[in-house]
């Protein structure tokens, strides 16, 4: 996500309105669903040979989800099926628990979709990117194969979000800084929340071989930076995309869990007057897709875990504007409703937010989680350079850059933030904000990153000095405490929504180094404190203790010298 003229939310929310300036129903018109003009037809087969061919002896699997993005039919006994079929329609198999799909072994993208487009991409529209070639008429058969593998009811998963390359050199960045710290967690697969390229498109060849060494089949949203920007309506916004990944929106299964990946930018249609014609979008899943969803929960026993994925968020702090954030969520939570166990991710914003919806969003199903997810590129590979020559990409709520692992054991699930340039290190950020450049003093000494900034502090500065402790994977649902000194009483801290006066010194001292529409942004995981008047002059051990949205428990500490 981001514009490039005023600040980043400034943009987006002109933009955003004057995009749906006009518009006789501006919430929610929505580009006119394709009219099928075909009957498509196939098998789902069992690959007993590894070859992922289709042979003279392969057997059919019954009972197998195919849909044409709208429709969703199960497979026969014989393993056959049917679907309408549309022009431009993705046509694909819902890969069951139990059973693997074939990926490129160069980018170990799933192959599970077959696009139709027996023209291809009209050649009228003029697109920078290639889109899709002409398949002529359907095939006689569209044949999807799997093979049989194990899968655990417990496993992990990579979740990334707004890789955001704008360039070879950041695609370096996050070859080094992200892809090399995926070696640890024993993830089954990954999952990229969209803006997976910062609008050049021809980076995705380069980028997807990276992501593919680290082994897992690898799974995409879009988002809005991944759209071809000469596209008349969102119809046509996605040709580089489905001829590079295959449908824009889908799902599959793993482990007993439901996974649907889909794609909530609705764009607006190019603008001839802006860079590269980008015009419009809002966040909007659409009413086919969101019966596209009701029609895959259908099939799925509403005991079992449902997960979705897609890029702009169901709400976020950093604004309501249509191009910020989903405008049909309670739409989107009554069509989940039927599953109870649930959670949601996205991207989008650049920030690291939890959110939880019940029945008066129009989730009847308990409570709904929706995780906002720390970017892997962060304030958009902005900053001062680390020892490695990578950026340390702050994020504007102070998160650091980087990812996260989900781990799922049957109906329940945890997330964990695992840090681009140090995974070890604390979850914690301590700092005195009255030594900060958001106090509003001379800061004197040079920025070290990762420093706490804790310098000697006059007696009489106590009163009106704060500790800020930025939690960065914290949520509403987290709690942070503070002792002082050796047998010091536990006092809990007060959650706060504002700016983080470290990311406001960062980006201050560093302004020459981020880019031009980054600034600090108000943030979901800050708590904090006054100081006690009382303290003696000395030294003393500041400990601040966490516990997260899962109950988890994190510790840190500064040490305060009085004088």
């Amino acid at each position: 996500m981001t514009e490039h003229t005023l600040t980043r939310r400034q943009a987006i929310a002109a933009g955003a309105a004057a995009g749906l300036a006009g518009m006789a129903a501006p919430a929610f018109a929505q580009t006119a669903a394709p009219q099928a003009t075909a009957t498509a037809r196939g098998t789902v087969f069992e690959d007993t040979d590894g070859s992922f061919l289709r042979g003279p002896a392969s057997r059919g699997v019954p009972g197998v989800m195919v849909s044409n993005g709208h429709d969703v039919v199960l497979t026969d006994a014989e393993g056959r099926w049917s679907l309408p079929a549309a022009e431009g329609d993705s046509v694909f198999v819902i890969k069951p628990t139990g059973w693997a799909l074939p990926v490129d072994p160069s980018t170990q993208l799933p192959r599970f979709a077959y696009v139709y487009a027996p023209t291809g991409t009209p050649a009228s529209l003029e697109l920078r990117f290639s889109g899709l070639a002409p398949t002529g008429p359907l095939p006689e058969s569209i044949d999807f194969p799997l093979r049989r593998q194990d899968e655990p009811a417990r496993f992990e998963a990579l979740l990334f979000t707004d890789p955001q390359p704008e360039s070879l050199a950041e695609i370096g960045y996050i070859r080094d800084a992200v892809v090399a710290q995926t070696a640890g967690p024993a993830a089954v697969f990954g999952i990229t929340h969209g803006d997976v390229m910062f609008d050049d498109l021809s980076f995705y060849e380069r980028y997807n071989r990276i992501v593919g060494t680290i082994g897992l089949p690898w799974h995409n949203c879009c988002g809005n930076h991944d759209m071809n920007y000469e596209a008349p309506d969102n119809a046509f916004s996605r040709e580089t995309f489905k001829r590079v990944f295959g449908a824009r929106h889908y799902a599959f299964q793993h482990g007993g869990a439901t996974f649907l990946v889909l794609d909530n930018v609705d764009y607006l249609g190019t603008d001839p007057g802006r860079e590269n014609g980008a015009g419009k979008y809002r966040g909007l899943f659409g009413e086919r897709q969101l019966q596209f969803v009701r029609n895959v929960l259908a099939h799925v026993p509403g005991d079992s875990l449902v997960v979705l994925s897609f890029h702009i968020p169901l709400r976020t702090l950093q604004g309501s504007e249509p191009g910020t954030v989903n405008q049909d969520t309670r739409a989107f939570l009554e069509a989940i409703s039927t599953h109870p166990h649930s959670v949601s991710f996205s991207g989008h914003t650049h920030t690291n937010e939890h959110w939880y919806f019940g029945a008066a969003d129009g989730f009847a199903g308990g409570t709904h989680h929706h995780h906002v997810l720390a970017a892997v590129s962060g304030s958009w590979w902005s900053g001062p350079f680390d020892e490695r020559g990578i950026p340390i990409a702050l994020a504007s709520d102070g998160s650091p850059n980087g990812f996260h692992v989900l781990s799922v054991d049957g109906t329940g699930y945890t997330t964990t933030l695992v840090l681009a340039r140090d995974p070890n290190r604390s979850q914690l950020r301590l700092v005195l904000e009255s030594q900060l450049h958001a106090n509003g003093r001379e800061v004197l000494r040079e920025y070290q990153p990762g420093a706490l900034l804790a310098g000697p502090l006059a007696r009489t500065a106590l009163p009106s000095s704060r500790l800020v402790v930025n939690f960065f994977d914290g949520g509403p649902r987290s709690t942070v405490e503070l002792s002082i000194g050796a047998d010091g009483a536990w006092q809990k801290l007060r959650r706060v929504e504002r700016t983080d006066p470290f990311v406001v010194e960062v980006y201050t001292r560093n302004a020459g180094t981020k880019k031009p529409w980054v600034e600090p942004a108000r943030s979901t995981h800050l708590w904090q404190a006054a100081l006690p008047a009382d303290l003696p002059a000395g030294t003393h051990r500041v400990s601040v203790r966490a516990s997260d949205e899962y109950g988890r428990q994190h510790a840190a500490f500064l040490v305060l010298e009085v004088i």
